[in-house]
């Protein structure tokens, strides 16, 4: 049970990690936005600081990782 609520942080934190116009917005933004969805769930699960944690782990990775695809750095 506790992998999923992992995996549901993870990919909530990658899927809302694109906004922003520089790599730093796009990182920054990912991983607040990461890290409110994974408190979300955390608090759900019973650990809302770890999943704060996760989410903005996750968050800013995709953010990062978003910006570079959008530049064209990688496919």
């Amino acid at each position: 049970m506790r992998v999923s609520y992992l995996a549901l942080a993870l990919c909530l934190g990658l899927s809302v990690s694109g906004c922003g116009q520089t790599t730093g917005s796009r990182t920054l933004s990912g991983g607040a936005m990461g890290a409110a969805g994974g408190a979300a769930i955390g608090a759900i699960a019973g650990n809302a600081g770890m999943g704060a944690a996760i989410g903005a782990g996750a968050g800013i990775i995709g953010g990062y990782l978003y910006d570079q695809h959008k530049k064209g750095n990688i496919d």
